[in-house]
């Protein structure tokens, strides 16, 4: 084991130590205090009275871009880079939300439980740089969620304040034209004010929100520290670019770049690993430079910045956040050095400020049973397909008309649509695994469908093995607005009171070595950037890069040439019809459509799916929106990628013919 990770070791065995004694000596150690009663305020826009500008330039890091991030990595990024002044925390996505509504349904907890872990590790060394945090894993619960971070400080022997930002009450017309408190399985996306609020009345160590929009999350401290107000459009927007492309952690630093099959995108195993989140650099008059620690891995520059500048959004001229609509069609990345990037040319849309806030609502969305088994050797994909008549038959024979409610794939050949089935499929296809996936509205028919599946193992077709099923109730989010006077937030701040006799944070092990840095990981790539051959079948790898990402049902991806005067030939091949008939496929119930299913297909994506392409002007770059194309979103889809973000290969792989 390197020195690095027996320090990590003893460190985390340390922690957890204490993170274990007894309630006794936690209650003991540990005596919040609530400073005031927390204050009501509502969504409506409203100037900041003599904002304070504090600093010339904040820095920002992200220490987390989803709720399934590493810990590790925030922790690496405090230790090399030493001037951080906030670390944030972004972990609650529709699928994380979503969660914690099921969660605290049967009886858990309704903020993010790793927050726990994350804690343990990050305050130590964050508190004695008097970095501060900003996360939103409070989602549900952020009393209970301040709470436990109390309860973790005093643990460490770490006298911190925590301060709260959240959503307080949700109303709404009802049928009599009465306002309604609807507050209880709703969430609402607030912006950066609550954040802003709470750093200029509390200046908390920690800062716990519940669903606040991801960009608002970093655009709050710089607000705070910058003495920006709300009516300086063109710096929120500068700012609000800043959170968008650190929102998603090593996205922007070479994270889910990396392509083994794009020699644009080639990287070394090692210099993934030694990948490094981003941090951003905020200057008063909205100078923004993204950054990495020098000396890391990965890669940041043009590239890995126009990915993510499109990640997840809809029209760049109009991208909505809870503080304002921005304009980033002209946006434009300079590569200063291998570690940092000038980022430039947002602006407020014509219409600055959206009118109302985007709200979900939990709902039942019935109950999931699903099925797996491998078949391998010689004719194996004949094997799955009457492997899967069988369950789709066994079912209509106890529950008449159910089987609709299945869609199936075959992991290993198109459970992701990459490539179509036909005819000519080879009898030594090697080893695969068909996957049935059924949504149903009552519990007793999900768990008929998982029996019905094990039987394959004494019914079905010779060889299968590796039989796994399961059963879970589902819930999704349905998306609303809400006028921002019917929507009210609040903030306070809690103290703790350790016993200073159990503190260990002074003498914080580092899990990073200035030797660790690597050599090979942080030479600057030479790309070959020309012109794709015309005339000629190539696979779209050849010409552009993409990345998918996804809100509700829809799905969003980019097109971004390697040469950028190649996107003109790209706008005459990449057309509303020809996604269609790349993606419609993602549509088929089956492996194995017949004539029929293929019609309803056809109709149904007719009727239903919607294709929009806007232009980035300022990267050359394509931005496709295709709606209603997943399954109803990541909470309640049948697909085995409920994301959609590997559509960006289905895409690339495609073989196009590029005009002159």
């Amino acid at each position: 084991m390197d020195s690095g990770l027996k320090d990590t070791a003893i460190v985390l065995s340390k922690h957890f130590y204490y993170y274990k004694l007894s309630n006794i000596a936690l209650v003991a150690s540990m005596e919040k205090l609530r400073n005031e009663t927390p204050e009501t305020q509502d969504c409506v826009t409203k100037l900041r009275r003599n904002p304070e500008r504090r600093r010339e330039k904040v820095v920002i890091g992200c220490g987390a871009g989803f709720g399934g991030d590493r810990p590790i990595a925030a922790l690496k990024l405090l230790q090399r880079v030493k001037h951080l002044d906030y670390l944030v925390l972004e972990c609650l996505a529709e699928r994380t939300l979503a969660d914690r509504y099921s969660a605290m349904k049967s009886g858990g907890v309704g903020y993010d439980p790793r927050i726990s872990e994350w804690m343990q590790l990050l305050l130590p060394l964050a508190v004695e740089r008097g970095v501060r945090i900003i996360t939103n894993m409070g989602a549900k619960s952020p009393y209970d969620a301040e709470e436990e971070v109390l309860r973790i400080a005093s643990n460490l022997g770490i006298s911190i304040s925590v301060g709260l930002a959240y959503q307080s009450s949700v109303s709404e017309i009802g049928v009599d034209n009465k306002l309604k408190d609807i507050d209880g399985d709703v969430s609402v996306y607030l912006g950066a004010a609550p954040i802003v609020e709470c750093l200029e009345r509390h200046t908390p160590d920690v800062l716990i929100t519940s669903r606040v929009a991801d960009a608002s999350l970093f655009l709050g401290p710089m607000v705070f520290e910058l003495g920006w107000n709300w009516d300086d459009l063109q710096l929120l927007a500068q700012g609000s670019l800043a959170g968008h492309l650190l929102e998603c952690g090593c996205q922007l630093t070479g994270g889910y770049y990396m392509h083994p099959g794009d020699r644009h995108r080639k990287m070394t195993f090692q210099n993934l690993l030694e990948l490094s989140l981003p941090f951003v650099e905020v200057a008063f008059d909205g100078t923004v430079c993204v950054a990495k620690a020098e000396g890391t891995g990965g890669v940041l520059d043009s590239s890995t910045c126009a990915e993510q500048l499109l990640y997840e959004i809809r029209d760049p001229s109009s991208y909505i956040t809870p503080d304002l609509i921005v304009n980033f069609q002209d946006v434009t990345f300079q590569p200063l050095s291998d570690s940092k990037v000038l980022c430039c040319g947002a602006k407020p849309s014509a219409e600055s400020l959206p009118k109302k806030l985007l709200l979900l609502r939990s709902k039942d969305c019935g109950w999931k049973g699903w099925g797996e088994i491998s078949y391998g050797g010689y004719e194996s994909v004949e094997r799955a397909k009457a492997a899967e008549f069988l369950v789709r038959a066994w079912m209509e024979e106890l529950y008449p008309g159910l089987s609709t409610n299945v869609t199936s794939y075959i992991i290993g050949l198109d459970s992701l649509k990459a490539t179509c089935i036909n005819n000519t499929l080879s009898k030594h296809c090697g080893d695969i695994r068909l996957r049935m996936d059924g949504l149903f509205e009552k519990e007793e028919h999900a768990i008929q469908f998982t029996k019905e599946f094990t039987a394959l193992y004494t019914n079905g077709p010779a060889g299968g093995g590796g039989i796994s099923t399961g059963c879970k109730k589902e819930i999704f989010l349905e998306k609303g607005f809400v006028g921002r006077e019917h929507v009210n937030w609040q903030t306070s701040v809690a103290t703790n009171n350790p016993v200073s006799s159990i503190a260990v944070h002074t003498k914080y092990k580092r899990v990073y070595h200035e030797s660790d840095s690597p050599t090979e990981a942080t030479r600057s790539s030479t790309k070959e950037m020309t012109a794709a051959p015309a005339g000629q079948k190539i696979p779209l790898y050849d010409v552009a890069h993409s990345r998918a990402g996804d809100k509700g049902n829809d799905i969003n991806f980019s097109i971004i040439p390697h040469h950028q005067p190649d996107i003109r030939r790209l706008k005459m091949i990449v057309t509303p019809d020809w996604v269609k008939e790349v993606l419609s496929p993602l549509l088929n119930p089956s492996s194995f459509p017949n004539s029929n299913d293929i019609e309803r297909r056809g109709t149904w994506v007719d009727e239903h799916v919607k294709v929009e392409i806007y232009e980035a002007r300022g990267i050359h770059s394509l931005n496709v929106v295709v709606r209603n194309i997943l399954d109803g979103g990541v909470n309640c889809s049948r697909r085995i990628d409920r994301h959609g973000k590997t559509i960006s290969d289905v895409i690339l792989c495609q073989q196009v013919v590029l005009p002159p």
